[in-house]
Formats: structure tokens, C-alpha cells, sequence
């Protein structure tokens, strides 16, 4: 390797470990979201599968949930309350997936939706 060739690689490095908060959740969200779709697309569900990924799903809301709870929270009060109330449903879902056997697509499409707003899209629409 190259004197400039290693610069570029650490260079790269650097700027790939300096990242937002919102990408941060952005790629959280888009990893578990792989993980739902993949459980629940399969012909023959493996249970431990998708109960791995509705947990971890549960836990990232959780993590939006507390953080929205905050009061140094900067974003607006009503945002904060759409997000609890999504964190809510998540949870009551996602018991009716693992009890009864319930559809993983409402946890996707709100993960969906959300990613969307993190990454602007939704902001045109």
C-alpha cells in the first residue's frame, strides 16, 4: 500500500464513524425493519426468528420512547407525543404478533414511514 492510499482508507474511516444522530436511527430502524420483513416474508416462520426481531424492534422503540420522555428533548412537544403514541402501539402489537400470530406489516410500515421522515422524504409529501 501507498503512503496515499493508507491517508485515503483512514481518512474514510474517520468519516465514516462521524455520523448524525438521525442517520444513527435511520440505519437502527432500517436494520430491524430488514429483520421484520425477512420473518415475515418467509413460507415457514422460524419462531426464534421473529421473536428476536420483534424484540429488538420493541427495544429501539423503547430507546425513541425515552428519549422523546425527556425534557431536554429538542423537538416539538407534539412530534414527541405522535412518537410515544407510535412507541405504544409497537409494544401492544408486536404482543399480538408473538401471542396470536398477528401481521409484522403495521411494525414495517410505521418503521417505514419514520425512516422516510428521517430521511426527508416525507417532508414533500
Amino acid at each position: 500500500m501507498t503512503a496515499v492510499f493508507k491517508a485515503q482508507a483512514a481518512y474514510r474511516t474517520e468519516v465514516q464513524t462521524v455520523r448524525t444522530a438521525r442517520a444513527q436511527e435511520y440505519d437502527a430502524l432500517a436494520r430491524v425493519t430488514h429483520r421484520l420483513r425477512v420473518a415475515s416474508q418467509a413460507s415457514n416462520p422460524d419462531i426464534g426468528q421473529l421473536a428476536a426481531a420483534v424484540h429488538d424492534n420493541q427495544r429501539l422503540w423503547i430507546t425513541f420512547s425515552v428519549d422523546v420522555a425527556d425534557s431536554q428533548n429538542g423537538l416539538p412537544v407534539a412530534l414527541r407525543a405522535q412518537i410515544l403514541g407510535l412507541a405504544n402501539f409497537t409494544r401492544a402489537h408486536s404482543s399480538r404478533v408473538l401471542r396470536e400470530g398477528a401481521s409484522l406489516d403495521p411494525l414495517v410500515d410505521i418503521n417505514t414511514a419514520v425512516m422516510r421522515g428521517l430521511s426527508g422524504a416525507g417532508a414533500s409529501q
